[in-house]
């Protein structure tokens, strides 16, 4: 397996490995959300990928095997639309990506983050372009990281069922962005962002 050869060139002895990957930089609405994942690189889970590249459907049971499994340990890190406003979306980002380092029950000795390294102020990281496609705990942590901040967007769905967060996530569809126009932003929408920023402040 690809994945698994690409970390292997990383975990020698005496290196616990993390991948890091981070889902919704770009929406409208809704939290920042990033997962580490510290894996097995012999594990039997058949199909890890980016999680970009799964169906809804291979998400989800992707997502139910790798948190059942023992042979795999993972954080969260999750940073709200108020924060994401205050301190923008980079910031959020890398934010969110060091609490899911720092939520692991086992601190990793090196990280493999997707598209970025982090100042994170004990653990040494690479930045991995792509790295969603290449490493198999940054995919680990993609599956996660996606699936966890879905079940959120539906959460808010239930709250907020007029904007339809269950469907587009938060990401600006068009249908998305019309729905605004017409009846204005919900607390979740991030005020920082176009063209929810013009809305309000119009």
């Amino acid at each position: 397996m690809a994945l698994a050869a690409f970390d292997r060139a990383y975990a020698g002895e005496g290196v616990t490995l993390a991948g890091v990957d981070e889902a919704g930089r770009g929406p409208l609405a809704g939290p920042v959300v990033a997962a580490a994942c510290i894996i097995d690189c012999d594990i039997d889970i058949v199909g890890i990928n980016d999680s970009k590249k799964l169906t809804p459907v291979q998400r989800r049971y992707l997502f139910e095997r790798l948190i059942a499994d023992e042979r795999v340990i993972y954080g969260v890190g999750i940073v709200d639309r108020d924060v994401i406003d205050e301190i923008n979306i980079l910031q959020a980002t890398i934010r969110a990506m060091i609490e899911a380092l720092d939520n692991l029950s086992t601190a990793p000795t090196f990280a493999l983050v997707d598209g970025m390294a982090i100042p994170h102020p004990t653990i040494p990281n690479e930045q991995v372009i792509k790295g969603d496609a290449k490493s198999l705990s940054i995919a680990a942590a993609s599956i996660i990281a996606k699936e966890t901040r879905d079940r959120i967007m539906v959460e808010y769905h239930e709250k907020w069922p007029e904007y339809g967060f269950d469907k587009h996530k938060g990401y600006g569809t068009q249908k998305h962005r019309d729905i605004i126009q017409d009846i204005g932003p919900c607390p979740i929408h991030r005020r920082s962002f176009e063209p929810v920023r013009s809305m309000v402040s119009g």
